[in-house]
């Protein structure tokens, strides 16, 4: 039962019939993504595969904003900001920086890590936990942290 899916295409057919350019250009995108995702993999997207699709394609956008910004097109930043917020609208609550912090401290504890050579291991077991509810940036930053002090 995949009711993100759904979700997202209704939410489409309501952009459209309220001539919102911004969301309806982003929902498109967000569906060919999935699409992209199911020809590739030969089986229907699953909520969890969705929230990873929308996360990626949000990374995307970021990295745009930045290239729109140092390219001096304030406008093109703009726009891909408010798609940015259209798309967040479709991701799991995103965890604090403390609540991150906790699990991975739990992690550290259960593998023994003890310096930053052991980043990779701690990371391989925290990401699958966090799976769309963290940004792999900030893990990454918070790890780090713990393991150096």
């Amino acid at each position: 039962m995949v009711v993100l899916k759904d979700r997202i295409r209704e939410d489409m057919k309501d952009a459209m019939k309220k001539r919102e350019e911004i969301r309806l250009r982003a929902l498109k995108l967000l569906i060919n993504a999935i699409k992209q995702f199911e020809v590739d993999q030969m089986k229907e997207a699953s909520d969890e595969n969705v929230y990873g699709i929308v996360a990626k394609e949000i990374k995307k956008r970021r990295e745009s904003v930045e290239a729109y910004e140092k390219a001096g097109r304030k406008d093109l930043a703009e726009e891909e900001r408010k798609e940015i917020e259209v798309l967040t609208q479709y991701l799991p609550k995103q965890m604090s920086e403390e609540e991150i912090r906790a699990e991975a401290m739990k992690v550290i504890d259960q593998l023994g890590a003890r310096s930053s050579k052991d980043l990779g291991k701690v990371m391989r077991e925290l990401m699958p936990r966090l799976k769309g509810r963290a940004e792999g940036k900030t893990v990454n930053r918070i790890v780090m942290e713990l393991l150096n002090n």
